[in-house]
């Protein structure tokens, strides 16, 4: 192959990964009708989640997988065999604990560094999900990267297409979640906030990625009653659901906190529920 076919391919594989996040970021945007966000601000929310989040992401992952590792061979027993992450019980404590409390507060912290550009509620979720999306952009083009190193452009393209309806959503709507709560807290409106709203992410996370994991929990458990592939099809539709679903509750929670923002009728601000419009 030479270096331009080779230079293509890694072209085909951003575009297809940046598409869809991108359009799904445009989607969400949409649906906060009352003075939408600029797109500078969140073009750059997005690009944090994309190299920031995902690059530190994958480096504190790494070294906490290394730490348990030698914590667990420096004392071996069966009670810390979840911190060896050459087992199958250290990789499903990567997958359903490290990895949506390590990548789901590095998300956060992206969403809380443009605290300052939130006029309402709504745009909290609007911020977490531009973060969280630049987050799943850029994580699924380096899975395709791995896959096409492996398997071709083909392989490539099959698992961007995949995680795009699946995992980018995923991060999307959850880091869009901790964004709510943050905004709650910001504005000051009662119940739960920035603490609850991280653990909603996380639990949204982990939940969903014990979905795409359900054939590999299905082989290490040996549940008789139910095939490896059989597990693979209902994981993989399982999570397709999930991150749907998800990101429908998101842009309901951006239309239920977009309006109140304004008292209906009068145009004037409504204390405790959002900021006033700039100007006013």
């Amino acid at each position: 192959m030479s270096a331009l076919d080779a230079a293509l391919d890694l072209l085909i594989l951003i575009v297809l990964a940046l598409l869809p996040a991108l359009f799904y970021l445009s989607w969400v945007r949409q649906t906060e009708r009352y003075r939408q966000e600029a797109w500078g601000p969140l073009l750059r929310a997005f690009v944090f989640g994309a190299l920031f989040a995902t690059i530190v992401a994958a480096i504190l992952e790494a070294i906490l997988v290394s730490v348990g590792t030698a914590a667990s061979q420096a004392f071996p027993g069966p009670e810390f065999v979840f911190l060896n992450g050459n087992s199958t019980a250290g990789t499903f404590f990567l997958v359903l604990v490290i990895a949506p409390f390590v990548e789901e507060g590095l998300k956060g912290a992206g969403v809380i560094s443009y605290g300052n550009q939130f006029r309402t509620v709504a745009d909290g979720p609007v911020f977490g999900a531009s973060v969280g999306l630049g987050f799943g952009f850029f994580e699924t083009f380096l899975y395709g990267l791995g896959a096409y190193l492996v398997g071709g452009l083909a392989a490539g393209i099959v698992l961007i297409l995949i995680r795009s309806i699946s995992s980018v959503l995923l991060h999307g709507s959850s880091t869009a979640m901790f964004g709510y709560g943050y905004a709650r807290s910001r504005f000051n409106a009662p119940g739960p906030g920035t603490g609850s709203y991280y653990l909603v992410a996380v639990g949204m996370h982990s939940s969903f990625n014990a979905l795409a994991s359900l054939a590999t929990i299905v082989a290490f458990v040996g549940f008789s009653g139910l095939t490896v592939t059989a597990a693979s099809v209902l994981g993989l539709f399982g999570a397709i659901l999930f991150a749907f679903a998800a990101i429908e509750h998101v842009r309901s929670v951006i239309q239920v906190s977009d309006y109140p923002a304004i008292a209906l009728g009068s145009g004037r601000y409504q204390p405790g529920r959002g900021r006033p419009p700039r100007g006013s």
